[in-house]
């Protein structure tokens, strides 16, 4: 059996008709976002827009820095296993200068290194440097750049002894 006062509490829970139109106006101008919350989610967007484009330009550039640094340590390379297969005859000739070379790794008509290599010889044994320079110093003075590669941004600095 109901009694009176469940009644009363269930009418009282029912809004009137007056009340229910001012709750949903209510409502509406809490549902969404004001201008300042879009504006101010739009700024901080774009801040960590910037800063991961900040990041993808650096790390394009140390890519690039990376491969020149590898295509010039295979140069060297390269030419130290061309030194190893020469005759001491061969050798010898080739110490009298240091050879210089203007390198076109990629057949495109533009220089891309500059590869200078020195050997001294010494009894029966060779010192052996390379130096691969970026093409930017392809106009360098020969003795500047191996008096001091550093100054010059030298890519690859490797140096060997050969016996024979």
């Amino acid at each position: 059996m109901i009694n009176k006062r469940e009644i009363f509490d269930k009418k009282s829970q029912i809004p009137s008709e007056g009340s229910l139109d001012n709750n949903s106006r209510d409502d509406a101008k809490n549902k969404g976002f004001s201008m300042i919350e879009i504006v101010v989610g739009i700024a901080l967007v774009g801040v960590a827009l910037l800063g991961l484009a900040q990041l993808f330009c650096l790390s394009v550039m140390n890519n690039a820095r990376s491969d020149a640094m590898t295509n010039a340590t295979f140069l060297a390379q390269q030419q130290i296993d061309f030194l190893r297969n020469l005759s001491a005859d061969e050798l010898h000739n080739l110490s009298l200068s240091p050879i210089d070379e203007l390198m076109d790794i990629n057949s495109d008509g533009t220089v891309d290194f500059r590869r200078i290599t020195q050997i001294a010889a010494s009894g029966f044994y060779w010192d052996v440097r390379v130096l691969v320079f970026p093409a930017v110093q392809a106009q360098a003075a020969l003795d500047n750049l191996i008096a001091n590669p550093s100054y010059y941004q030298v890519r690859a600095d490797i140096g060997t002894v050969i016996s024979r």
